[in-house]
């Protein structure tokens, strides 16, 4: 009998949200997303301290500091995950540019050719932004010049609706983070998938897009069970981190499919100016927060870093990962 990790393969793009090799080996996903997290903990696996060693190095022979060796690597290990996905893989723009839509549009330009130097091209990849007002922006004119985007820290359907209209080639929006903070706000324990308000947020989302004929992909993110992944069955893309993946691969039961294009409502087209996108943003608490939660966190994990890759800098020889 087929797992159901197999039958979601069937309706569903999975993604692997990991920045592991050892992990994209096992799982064999289309796809992969990071972020600076997933970076962070790539750079503890041993399967890549070889190439963690070599980009150190290289950055100090030629002279480069802790940031700018810290960006090469982050591409570095795109590229060897490029290698062993058929599909994209996200590379995201630092976190403290998301309100600085040139910014934004410059380092964009820099990892897409920073992947060409290394024989990867543009259409391998998908620049991960915040959906900022700025970021989405950003991702505007990114996509007019053939560079495909992935917006997210997605909580609210404002975000959605502007990511669609700039022509964000794909959204992230954030289940398990939602429901975090409806438990924490509603003192539950927990949710029936049906019901959940992360799930909830992605089936509205979706249930939009397809109302509406978007092709903007739809890619469920950040679960924290099983259970919620099975519930969005049939979405465009999720990506799914490698506990679950195993959970779901050692499942044997019988998965329907939940989410269809043809079972659309209908929903009619919202039009989201800057000022209605951040009334709408405003008036949310749970995205408000999550938002600006996520948005410091994705930060943090990059100045962690540019710490870790400055303290092997200073190091007489660069020792391993600890």
């Amino acid at each position: 009998m087929k797992s159901v990790l197999d039958q979601l393969r069937e309706m569903t793009v999975v993604v692997a949200d990991t920045g592991e090799v050892a992990a994209v080996r096992e799982y064999k996903p289309v796809d992969c997303t990071t972020n600076p997290s997933l970076v962070l903990a790539a750079l503890k696996d041993p399967t890549a301290e070889a190439l963690v060693m070599h980009e150190i190095e290289a950055g100090r022979r030629s002279g480069r500091n802790a940031e700018q060796v810290t960006d090469v690597l982050t591409v570095a290990i795109g590229a060897e995950l490029a290698a062993l996905v058929p599909g994209r893989v996200s590379t995201e723009v630092d976190a403290c540019l998301s309100f600085d839509t040139n910014a934004s549009v410059a380092r964009a330009r820099a990892i897409i050719a920073e992947y060409g130097r290394r024989g990867i091209s543009k259409d391998r990849i998908l620049i991960k932004l915040a959906a900022t007002w700025d970021g989405i922006r950003a991702a505007e004119i990114l996509q007019r010049e053939g560079i495909d985007c992935n917006l997210t820290l997605i909580f609210s359907l404002a975000q959605a609706i502007a990511c669609a209209d700039a022509g964000a080639f794909l959204i992230s929006p954030f289940v398990g983070r939602i429901t975090d903070w409806y438990k924490k706000a509603e003192g539950r324990d927990g949710y029936a998938p049906e019901e959940d308000p992360g799930v909830r947020s992605v089936r509205a989302i979706y249930d939009y897009y397809k109302s509406n004929s978007i092709d903007t992909v739809v890619m469920g993110a950040s679960f924290r069970n099983a259970g919620q992944i099975k519930a969005l069955a049939g979405c465009d893309n999720l990506t799914i981190a490698p506990k679950l993946l195993d959970e779901l691969s050692g499942d044997t039961s019988e998965l329907p499919r939940l989410l269809k294009p043809e079972n659309a409502t209908g929903t009619a087209p919202i039009r989201m100016d800057e000022a209605t996108f951040r009334w709408q943003m405003n008036a949310d608490p749970m995205a408000t927060e999550k938002f600006a939660d996520g948005i410091r966190n994705f930060d943090a994990d990059h100045r962690k870093l540019i710490a870790l890759v400055q303290d092997r800098m200073a190091s007489e020889t660069v020792l391993p990962a600890s």
